[in-house]
């Protein structure tokens, strides 16, 4: 007997519920309860048990062929960025240039770039000391330069390939990356901007947070020292750090506009050039070598100490790459089982606009689970089939689906304790300045990426 479309949907509905209860509750690996929840899903929707393996091995491999060697050279290129301290000579060099009656728009733009390569936790614990001297030399509260900082962390972190949320995203519902990149880019600095400099000067002004205690003395107090140390000792260039952190952005747009702009057959030949070097593959590639070489070989570092530093970076990497390999798994048992295009028949019928169907089922798993990991690729599983003959554009999906990720970040989020812990703010206060902020950020990408899709 086949199964009837609320029934599929049924089916998708309790397999979020199941998901969510084997990892907050049961406090299952995201990997496994992914691959466990996939096969029961798919059993449950009516497919045949000799044809489930095969489609979690569809999955797994579709998605991984992808996604491993963009995060794997990704995670390389933002090691190395981070330990050569190009993400602090970045950020000195914008508070430099804005000066500090505009530090909390130079703090903003760090973050912003600073998260394009770097994990947002590690490009967080690097840059906050800036933000501890700022307070201090101002007495102003702290939230008035943490909020901007968190905000374009969190802003690019979301929205700007290469970085794992969006690229998994991306490949889970088919979009191309250079068009991710340009509307996460256009999208991205307004949340940015909105939830950073503007709410920043209002909360700080309602809330007062001094530098903790706790992170002045002892080991804190020694890494400032080896940070000043190296610092007059000469971190990279502004100009260096910025062209590299640009170069696989640059060459991922480029494929990007000339295969929309150049379209006759006399520019065939530079189409395919283009293809080629703006591939994410050898983009990221590129970026790679030129950061090993630039910021490592050139700066006294030796080969052994390059390969090192880039080798440390694929651990997490790892994980990363198995959990997103899980959510594809996920995304293709929906598809074959025929459960995901139920669901998407079942959100028509309600008349939901893809970008927010997209965006509440993000908002949904982030508020329960808190992982916005584990948000995004439970979304895009559950939307990609829903794209199937809609004429939403897929870039301005996966902004949705980050939007929601991102939005109602509590107590149930590493981030939320994170920011609790370096700002010694209370819950109430965590509550009031980073979780507002970060729904700021949500609510306003979601509805950026709503108006944009009647224009594109």
């Amino acid at each position: 007997m086949t199964a009837t479309p609320a029934y599929l949907a049924a089916v998708v509905g309790a397999a979020v519920a199941v998901l969510l209860l084997l990892i907050i509750r049961l406090k299952q690996q995201p990997f496994v309860s992914l691959l466990l929840v996939s096969m029961a899903t798919a059993l449950a929707a009516g497919m045949p048990p000799e044809t489930v393996m095969a489609s979690i091995e569809k999955g797994m491999g579709g998605t991984l062929g992808f996604i491993a060697v963009v995060v794997g050279l990704g995670a390389m290129f933002g090691q190395l960025l981070e330990v050569s301290g190009g993400a602090e000579r970045l950020t000195l060099s914008l508070l430099r240039v804005f000066g500090r009656e505009r530090a909390t728009w130079a703090m903003t733009l760090a973050g912003f770039l600073v998260a394009i390569p770097v994990f947002f936790d590690v490009g967080f614990i690097i840059l906050v000391p800036l933000v501890y001297t700022l307070a201090r030399e101002t007495r102003r509260s702290l939230l008035l330069y943490g909020i901007p900082l968190l905000a374009g962390l969190a802003v690019t972190h979301a929205f700007v390939p290469p970085t794992p949320g969006p690229i998994a995203v991306a490949q889970l519902v088919g979009a191309d990356l250079g068009r991710v990149i340009l509307f996460g880019s256009l999208i991205g600095l307004p949340c940015a901007i909105a939830a950073g400099p503007l709410f920043g000067a209002w909360i700080a002004r309602r809330i007062y947070a001094e530098v903790p205690e706790y992170m002045t003395g002892g080991k804190r107090s020694e890494v400032r020292s080896q940070r000043a140390e190296v610092r007059t000792d000469g971190l990279p260039s502004f100009g260096l750090v910025f062209g590299i952190l640009l170069l696989p952005l640059v060459l991922i747009l480029v494929n990007t506009v000339t295969g929309a702009l150049l379209t006759g057959p006399e520019h065939a030949a530079l189409r395919r050039v283009c293809a080629f070097i703006g591939h994410p593959f050898f983009a990221l590639l590129a970026a790679t070598l030129v950061a090993f070489t630039a910021l490592g070989t050139c700066r006294g570092l030796s080969r052994e100490k390059v390969n090192e530093i880039a080798t440390s970076a694929l651990a997490p990497a790892g994980l990363i790459i198995l959990v997103t390999g899980a959510g594809g798994v996920f995304k293709q048992v929906l598809v074959d089982s025929g459960a995901g295009k139920a669901l998407a028949e079942a959100m028509a019928g309600i008349g939901v606009h893809p970008v927010w169907a997209a965006f509440l089922i993000a908002l949904l798993v982030r508020a329960v689970a808190g992982s916005a990991t584990v948000a995004m690729l439970t979304a895009g599983g559950i939307v990609a089939p829903l794209l199937d003959g809609s004429p939403a554009e897929p870039a301005l999906i996966v902004i949705a689906i980050a939007s929601g990720a991102t939005a109602v970040s509590h107590v149930n989020d590493s981030g939320f304790w994170l920011v609790n812990r370096y700002f010694g703010l209370s819950a109430k206060d965590t509550l009031k300045s980073w979780t507002v902020m970060e729904s700021i950020i949500g609510i306003t990408g979601a509805t950026l990426a709503w108006l944009l899709s009647y224009v594109v």
